[in-house]
């Protein structure tokens, strides 16, 4: 299965801040806000939604195609996300432009704060996915990220005139993105990954009730952080499936990112919808457990055991039949 993965390519600044942001907020002076944390380290990582999702997707067999726009200063993650299995012969390089740049602070809650810097990302747009789809014989399915949103809307329109199945994950661009732009996103996409408050968001700016949703999009998945992920399809009953028992809380920064690459591995090896977001869970929680979004590995003795632990042996013996 060609799974193209479309979305933002950036370097991760990560921060820990040893206290708590809820401590240092005064309710009546939010309005005038100026704060400044004094962090205890600093990590410089790869990140960027898309590859983090392909870097996932290769650790599990697959070979992802990486789509994205990156600047000059890409040579070395390029050699490390070939390394690890993912394609990234159609990524565009800026002749002027910075690879884009996430900074977050996280607080001992786990609470985060970031800022989120465009640069090269803004030629996204640029994009034409027909040529990726003709350099790899054809394209099975094509998960629209996070990216810059001119590029998001195109990328949209484009699978949706030439027919190639989609997977809508607007993420972090609803906040920015108004209703008629995310009905665009989402309407006929096979999937529709969000998280439980982007959901609601997605239904407050569209207008759209949960159930008309469901009536546009083929599947609908939701994270719902500890709690695990439930999946909709019209007129079937939701399944929910719960995350497996943590070694640590480490970082939570690309967590959902490992749970698509997990999930949409699953159903590229034909594997129901229950086991592919069991195995999206067990591929976040390693994420959670290491500091950075491309950090973790997947021992497969080790991945199997925890697997089994959380969700039996009946689903372990179908996901050991696929795994690398």
């Amino acid at each position: 299965m060609r799974i193209a993965v479309t979305g933002s390519i950036a370097t991760d600044h990560l921060m820990t801040f040893p206290g708590r942001f809820a401590d240092q907020l005064v309710a009546d002076q939010l309005h005038t806000v100026s704060l400044s944390f004094l962090v205890d380290g600093l990590d410089i990582r790869r990140g960027g939604v898309a590859p983090n999702i392909c870097y996932g997707m290769g650790l599990l067999g697959l070979r992802p195609i990486l789509v994205g726009a990156a600047g000059t200063d890409f040579a070395e993650y390029r050699a490390w996300l070939d390394r690890h299995g993912v394609d990234t012969a159609s990524v565009r390089i800026s002749e002027v432009l910075h690879t884009a740049r996430f900074v977050c602070t996280t607080d001992s809650d786990h609470n985060q704060i970031a800022s989120f810097y465009t640069g090269a990302m803004s030629e996204a747009r640029q994009i034409e996915l027909q040529p990726v789809a003709d350099r790899v014989s054809g394209l099975d399915l094509v998960l629209i990220g996070a990216d810059d949103p001119e590029a998001m809307i195109r990328h949209t329109e484009e699978c949706r005139s030439r027919g190639i199945p989609f997977a809508a994950d607007p993420s972090q661009q609803l906040a920015r993105m108004e209703g008629d732009d995310i009905r665009v996103l989402i309407e006929g996409a096979e999937y529709l990954f969000t998280n439980e408050y982007e959901k609601a968001l997605i239904e407050s700016k569209t207008g759209w009730t949960g159930d008309e949703i469901l009536a546009k999009v083929g599947t609908r998945v939701t994270t719902l952080g500890a709690q695990g992920v439930r999946i909709e399809r019209l007129g079937e009953s939701a399944v929910e499936v719960g995350v497996p028992e943590e070694e640590a809380k480490v970082d939570p920064t690309g967590v959902g990112d490992a749970f698509r690459a997990g999930f949409l591995a699953g159903r590229a090896w034909e594997l129901g919808l229950e086991r592919s977001a069991q195995l999206g869970c067990m591929l976040a929680t390693l994420v959670i457990e290491t500091l950075g979004t491309q950090e973790y590995e997947l021992r497969r003795g080790h991945f199997m055991d925890r697997f089994t632990k959380a969700y039996g042996d009946v689903a372990a013996d179908e996901v050991r039949a696929h795994l690398a």
